[in-house]
């Protein structure tokens, strides 16, 4: 009986050990790290991290210098402090909260780790060059440290690496892409948690929100709050209202920046308060009201905008230079025009080209951190080819102004205008920023609320008001050289000069 109390007595040890290591592990904490992810429904990681059936500690860590060359610039961080605001509220409703750090990402989880006893981290993925390579080097460390590491889609109906063409190739325009996209699936989006969030026993320390000091001290984000709610709230308000009384005329009022005829979403979607699986299926739901999908040619158009962000993260993915390298090798020798001082990009910045039209978008810009599409067209053809100057000029000045900033799209876009990217715009497609803002401003009602120093003046001439008779400025109380500038470029010279600038890097159209 001795021996055999021996025997038993350290197998009953071991068991015990067993089970309290095997308690510890069904326990463990799983990390969800936040990043332009910013909701709860339809949030891949978050969902996965419930399953686990362990507490969930929500993280997000501030780590400018993990975003590369492209830190948040002003304006996306004033989106960013209330869009963490609003997120960590919805968190707290479900017994949870958002846990914020600051530092490098890799030793921040590592932090966050040891300080929860988690054994596992889950995110959701990002596409920009610097933040996959980052990312990979996390989960590659982390996984040798022994930890569970899992990423998943939310940002994309489509991931870059999934689409390609009959080649094996990537697309470089954007309608084969998206007709090729068009005949493939897409999952339904993932309802939010309807119960608790599991918490752990203790919650880690977390820096406070206004420490990041994300809100400006100087108040240019004054109008921010009348044309913004930032948060996962408001980004499903927005999409409902569109849906409801916009999205079947999109089509055709998309073009009118006087109207309210967009969807506003895209800050939303970058921040990820929205997904686009979750607007996949709110058009999806009205086609199934009115038995058609899309539901009008509207919902058509529009969903074809949300492929064109989708084309714009497929082409940073595989041409990782294009944030600051032309897609195109031949125009890598445009020969841009001199700007000493730096005169015309001001102007230009600041809304005092002396093109109504332009001069309304940039201010709009600069007063809601948003430009209307059809006026984001007319501002870069004008950069680019009215003044001639380099497009990573106001790619720059688009990344610090924009509530949506997104190095995808901003990159597409400025390249699509300039000429030099994929699916870019004919070099002899030069806007026509008087005729532009007859055709899709014609009452003059845009120019009016951004312009106000040529709000009187009559439709006919608000586009043009150095054609104006001086009977009329003088009724309008316009004062072309003091009270409203005079155009810094002459429209016929400017475009004659960037066509023949075009053509010596051998474009093609």
């Amino acid at each position: 009986m001795v021996a055999r109390g021996n025997f038993r007595a350290p197998r009953l040890q071991i068991s015990r050990a067993l089970l309290c290591w095997a308690h510890r592990m069904s326990s463990a904490p799983t990390l969800v790290w936040f990043r332009q992810d910013l909701r709860l429904a339809d949030n891949p990681a978050l969902k996965a991290a419930v399953d686990r059936g362990r507490p969930v500690v929500p993280v997000y860590i501030h780590d400018d210098d993990g975003e590369g060359d492209w830190p948040a610039g002003g304006a996306t961080r004033w989106w960013l402090h209330h869009s963490l605001k609003s997120l960590d509220a919805d968190l707290r409703k479900l017994g949870s909260r958002l846990v914020i750090a600051t530092g490098e990402s890799g030793t921040e989880l590592t932090r966050l780790l040891s300080a929860t006893g988690a054994d596992a981290v889950y995110w959701n993925r990002r596409y920009e060059p610097a933040i996959i390579t980052r990312d990979k080097a996390i989960k590659s460390a982390l996984q040798a440290d022994g930890f569970e590491a899992k990423s998943f889609n939310s940002a994309l109906l489509f991931e870059p690496h999934t689409v390609q063409n009959k080649q094996g190739n990537p697309f470089q325009v954007f309608t084969p892409f998206w007709k090729h996209c068009l005949t493939l699936p897409v999952a339904e989006p993932t309802p939010a948690p309807k119960n608790a969030l599991p918490a752990p026993s203790d919650w880690p320390a977390s820096v406070e929100l206004d420490s990041l000091k994300f809100l400006p001290t100087i108040p240019w984000d004054r109008d921010f709050y009348d044309a913004w709610q930032p948060g996962e709230a408001g980004a499903l308000a927005r999409l409902k209202e569109f849906a409801r009384e916009a999205m079947a005329d999109y089509a055709d009022e998309r073009n009118l920046p006087a109207k309210p005829g967009t969807s506003r979403l895209s800050p939303h979607l970058h921040f990820g308060e929205v997904g686009p699986r979750q607007i996949w299926a709110a058009v999806k739901s009205v086609g199934a009201s009115a038995g058609t999908f899309p539901p009008s040619n509207g919902a058509r158009v529009f969903l074809s905008e949300v492929g064109w962000r989708e084309f714009a993260h497929h082409l940073l993915f595989h041409f990782p230079k294009t944030p600051t390298e032309p897609l195109r090798d031949t125009f890598a020798d445009f020969p841009w025009a001199d700007d000493p001082g730096g005169a015309r990009l001001r102007a230009w910045q600041r809304g005092q080209t002396g093109y109504p039209i332009v001069d309304a978008g940039m201010r709009e810009l600069w007063a809601t951190g948003w430009m209307h599409n059809r006026v984001r067209m007319n501002v870069g053809s004008f950069l680019v080819k009215h003044l001639r100057l380099n497009w990573t000029h106001g790619a720059a000045w688009f990344w610090d102004t924009l509530v949506d900033a997104d190095l995808a799209q901003n990159t597409l876009g400025w390249q699509w205008t300039a000429g030099c990217g994929a699916d870019a715009a004919p070099y002899f497609r030069v806007f026509n920023p008087m005729l532009q803002g007859a055709k899709f401003d014609p009452d003059g009602d845009y120019v009016r609320r951004w312009v106000p120093e040529l709000a009187k003046l009559p439709a006919e001439h608000i586009q043009v008001p150095w054609e104006a008779p001086a009977e009329v400025l003088e009724r309008a109380g316009v004062k072309l050289g003091e009270t409203y500038p005079k155009p810094i470029v002459d429209h016929a010279k400017a475009r004659e000069a960037a066509l023949a600038a075009f053509k010596q890097v051998g474009k093609d159209g």
